[in-house]
């Protein structure tokens, strides 16, 4: 196994995904809050499921403070991610987040 092949291993292995059931209210409402989180569930929503790497999002914070933000939407249960080489690829974990909440992506996603 290559270095980056062992490097891409151990980055995957960092992943933990919680469910949405798993997530208190107020978790998932901390999530929704922030405009950055919310610009990336509407980006998230718009496209299909794997389609998007963390990387192609324009959002107006440095590369920290994005992981950040898709960490803190992991834990909430509102992404899955996955890792493909060099790219981590999200999907929106949209029907397991509307049976635990139901409505408030609707609410988060229809802002304007």
């Amino acid at each position: 196994m290559s270095v980056r092949q062992q490097s891409n291993t151990a980055r995957a292995r960092g992943l933990t995904h919680v469910h949405p059931r798993d997530v208190a209210l107020q978790d998932a409402l901390t999530a929704v809050a922030d405009p950055v989180r919310r610009m990336i569930l509407r980006e998230l929503a718009a496209g299909p499921d794997w389609s998007r790497a963390c990387g192609t999002f324009d959002l107006p914070v440095t590369k920290a403070t994005r992981s950040h933000h898709f960490a803190v939407l992991r834990a909430a249960g509102l992404i899955e991610q996955r890792d493909e080489g060099a790219r981590r690829l999200n999907r929106l974990r949209r029907p397991e987040f509307d049976e635990t909440f139901p409505g408030l992506l609707d609410l988060v996603l229809t802002e304007t």
